[in-house]
């Protein structure tokens, strides 16, 4: 055993259960910054998606991003539970994507039905 893994084996001896909560809490403070990026990403192409009529859902897209986080995947997460994770972030990111070409196409609170008709 090399001096990095018996420094390892040696911290995870000396954390209690308490020191896990808090390396836990840090870890999901990091995955929600990384996930409302990943949102911010989502609107964006969602407008861009908007603006050239491209379809919302892109299987062949969504594959790829299966393939990429499981060549980036070490473990000990198996990689059927990261896709698992991984659908259901595509899934909420895509309904993020319909609901800002949804708003896009509905009028503003400011307009109404006859602003509308006379715009047009």
């Amino acid at each position: 055993m090399d001096e990095r893994a018996k420094s390892e084996k040696l911290t995870a001896f000396s954390m209690d259960i308490e020191d896990w909560r808090k390396k836990i809490d840090e870890v999901d403070r990091q995955l929600v910054a990384l996930l409302s990026e990943r949102a911010k990403a989502a609107i964006a192409i969602g407008r861009l998606k908007r603006d050239t009529s491209l379809p919302i859902y892109e299987p062949d897209r969504e594959r790829i991003v299966f393939e990429n986080v499981q060549s980036a995947n070490c473990g000990p997460l198996p990689g059927r539970d990261l896709v698992r994770i991984y659908e259901r972030i595509i899934d909420i990111m895509r309904n993020i994507q319909k609901e800002e070409i949804v708003a896009a196409a509905e009028p503003s609170e400011a307009q109404t039905e006859l602003d509308s008709e006379v715009n047009d």
